[in-house]
């Protein structure tokens, strides 16, 4: 491997660690407020209960992930220098407001976990709901400037300089409605089927557990609501990367030939070196119908870029496959809950939905793990599309193979350190005195 292996491997790492954390900021808070919502509405105290097991749980994801998230700020500068000589001024806005953001989410995180008894219960739940909103702004400030990345906007280029350079149409960049909205959905869906599975565990083993029950249900509400929508807009984003980048969709798809009528490839090993996929399953124009609505649209292949220019049409295709093929599985698992729940008006919780939502539990997170490879993996060998390419920012040091092990020993010593802590604060089984009715 070459330095720029390394420091692309590195970077791909610490980026696959963080969003675990950065999606668990976006999606729990959410599950507090409702819960605390629920205890200010019908003061039962498996609710109360509930939001501070959730706020613990949360406190600590949130420490690693901004012990994380600062390894990550450090990395832009000195793996990519050139990269943010010249992307700096103009990301520098989303990546600050990210920052105002996330003191916001850290200061009334504070409020929240120190206040229970010091704050007036509906201003606690105010504190609570503004966690769970700043949440999802810095997760949206940082999309930004990633899809500024995918579609760079609001600068000139002149003589190999960014001139002119506009911050607000930079942020607002061709990509960033279609990417913010799907990552934001993700980190409901993703969050919630973790803790709906969570629980729906220890449920199947205290099945009379009214802690659990509720624990399972709010989480499992949440998801129900976000998957369908999530779907939805994933076909708005491939719609989108089809107009803006069409080279990803091609990678997506393996779709090597420019043709119209173009069908949908699901699976199969593609042979760039051959420009064709094999043993791939193909539904007729299913491509074109999904891309312009027509079955006559015409798709762009690999053919028309430089071989250069292609991505990793093996890597892209796969982890798209994979992501489509979760995203479809948590669908069939809420479709069937909120039928039950419509039919029944309780939570579902029969013993086959419960080990179905267990199943299921990591589903989100492994959705998001491929989604940002298509993402990332799709866009390359640029890091600012078209423009800059990656081995023109990474950095004339050698020697990248010592940094990208320390680094690996280090989350991995968190992962281990968190899974600990997570066992003894946040998933224990809940206190036997709480044996009211349920709500959920």
């Amino acid at each position: 491997m070459s330095d720029l292996d390394f420091a692309r491997s590195q970077m791909g790492m610490s980026l696959a660690f963080h969003i675990v954390f950065a999606v668990v900021g976006m999606g729990m808070p959410l599950l507090m407020a409702i819960s605390e919502g629920l205890y200010l509405r019908t003061r039962s105290p498996v609710f109360l209960e509930l939001s501070k097991r959730w706020a613990k749980g949360t406190a600590i994801l949130f420490a690693v992930g901004a012990v994380s998230g600062t390894v990550l700020s450090f990395e832009l500068g000195l793996l990519w220098p050139k990269f943010m000589e010249h992307a700096g001024p103009i990301i520098g806005m989303p990546f600050s407001l990210e920052g105002f953001a996330f003191f916001t989410e850290a200061i009334f995180l504070g409020v929240y976990l120190y206040g229970w008894k010091r704050v007036p219960p509906f201003w606690h739940w105010v504190a609570g709901v503004i966690v769970a909103v700043s949440g999802i702004f810095s997760g949206i400030f940082v999309v930004m400037a990633n899809a500024w990345m995918n579609t760079p906007a609001g600068f000139e280029l002149i003589e190999g300089r960014f001139v002119n350079i506009d911050p607000i149409r930079a942020m607002l960049n061709p990509a960033a409605l279609h990417e913010t909205l799907h990552m934001m959905l993700a980190a409901y869906v993703a969050t919630g089927f973790m803790v709906a599975g969570v629980h729906a565990f220890f449920l199947l083993r205290h099945r009379e557990s009214v802690f659990h029950r509720n624990a399972c249900g709010i989480p499992l509400a949440v998801a129900c609501v976000a998957t369908p929508l999530q779907l939805l807009s994933g076909d708005l984003s491939a719609r989108a990367v089809a107009k803006l980048q069409p080279a990803k969709l091609a990678a997506m798809e393996a779709h090597f030939e420019t043709a119209k009528a173009a069908p949908l490839i699901v699976g199969g090993i593609p042979r760039p070196e051959k420009s064709r996929i094999d043993y791939a399953l193909k539904i007729p124009y299913g491509l074109s119908l999904l891309v312009g609505h027509s079955a006559e649209s015409e798709i762009i292949g690999l053919d028309k870029f430089p071989r250069d220019d292609w991505p990793n049409v093996r890597l892209v295709h796969w982890s798209f496959d994979i992501m489509v093929a979760a995203g479809f599985a948590m669908l069939a698992v809420a479709a069937c809950a909120a039928w039950i729940w419509f039919r029944t008006r309780r939570l579902p919780d029969t013993t086959r939905v419960l080990w179905a939502l267990v199943v299921s539990a990591p589903l989100g997170f492994i959705a998001i793990e491929v989604g940002w490879m298509v993402t990332e993996l799709g866009r390359q060998p640029w890091i600012i599309y078209g423009i800059m390419r990656t081995g023109e920012a990474v950095t004339p040091m050698p020697g990248m193979v010592a940094p990208f092990a320390l680094f690996t020993a280090v989350y991995v010593l968190l992962t281990v350190i968190l899974v600990f802590l997570l066992r003894r604060q946040f998933l224990e089984t809940a206190p036997t005195q709480i044996n009211e009715p349920a709500h959920a």
